[in-house]
């Protein structure tokens, strides 16, 4: 048996499971919380970790961390949401602390590690993988195996910039197709109206409170789906966007599967991943089209631990 650990900016989750197949055999749930920096993550891990390992005859774990990490010598490089984890070595301290051999990953890559063996791309030889929430993250994975590039980090597509002359790092295609990009565009809009946008704008701050620092990609998202012109303006610009990207990434690597995960497309099939392909079909290189399935991811909130258990049992 294989331990999977996600951690998390709000939520640390623990898993056993074969890496066999997509069912798990024991999950415990914590909530994070931010104040208590990466100790407190640890002491939890601590607390909850020996007792699956024992009871389920445990051999090695897999970690998911919510950040960009070092996956080859095992360390985290640092967390946007908790402090205490720069260049932290989490698989020495895991090894020491639980007795047994740990391997790390970025949870977008194991995100597709899971889809890819698990989930949507289940059965296909190239799946690319991306999910749009707060950020945009990538993986691709060939032939079951995670790739990682020279580096230890490869697919990130959320950093593409759409153009020669976005020539700055807030340039890239996050700050526009995220969530968190596509609300600070609509606040932006919010100071900065185009003709016609009153009766939207208006019906936005309602749902925000009066409050435009309160707005959120959900709320966003609820807007759209109940016909706020401004909202499915910003959400056409945003998918565009990043269906511009998915297609540069289609005719570079040629995946067979491109699945799509994330909180933001969950406002569904009609208002996001259709459109999605529309525009993805409208960048692509014409030899690439009919050669790829785009799918939503198939997982759920346990993405992350499948892909962590794969790890575990590659690694191992």
């Amino acid at each position: 048996m294989f331990l999977a650990i996600e951690i998390g900016g709000t939520k640390l989750q623990l898993a056993v499971g074969n890496a066999e197949s997509d069912s798990l055999l024991q999950l415990e749930r914590r909530d994070v919380y931010p104040e208590h920096g990466a100790e407190g993550i640890r002491k939890q891990i601590a607390q909850t970790a020996p007792g699956l390992i024992s009871a389920h005859g445990v051999r090695s774990i897999g970690i998911g961390f919510g950040g960009p990490v070092d996956p080859y010598n095992g360390k985290i490089i640092r967390s946007y949401h908790v402090e205490g984890w720069v260049d932290y070595p989490l698989k020495a301290w895991c090894e020491q602390s639980l007795g047994i051999p740990s391997y790390l990953g970025n949870d977008s890559d194991l995100a597709g590690l899971g889809e890819a063996n698990f989930g949507a791309g289940k059965g296909s030889q190239v799946v690319f993988y991306s999910n749009v929430g707060t950020g945009i993250g990538g993986a691709l994975v060939i032939d079951g195996q995670l790739y990682l590039g020279g580096s230890g980090s490869a697919s990130e597509i959320g950093h593409f910039r759409p153009s020669i002359h976005a020539d700055t790092p807030d340039q890239i295609i996050e700050s526009h197709s995220s969530g968190w990009g596509m609300t600070a565009v609509v606040r932006h809009r919010l100071e900065h109206p185009h003709s016609g946008d009153a009766p939207w704008i208006s019906d936005i701050l309602q749902r925000c409170d009066g409050k435009p620092e309160n707005l959120t990609a959900k709320i966003l998202a609820a807007a759209l789906s109940e016909g706020n012109a401004l909202a499915a303006d910003v959400f056409e610009q945003g998918i565009r966007m990043y269906g511009w990207a998915l297609a540069q990434t289609i005719t570079l690597l040629g995946p067979n599967v491109v699945v799509i995960g994330g909180g933001v497309p969950l406002v569904g099939e009609t208002f996001y991943l259709a459109p999605l392909r529309q525009q993805i079909d409208r960048y692509v290189m014409e030899p690439r089209r009919d050669t790829y399935e785009v799918k939503p991811a198939a997982l759920g909130e346990e993405v992350v631990l499948h892909g962590a258990l794969a790890l575990a049992r590659t690694m191992s």
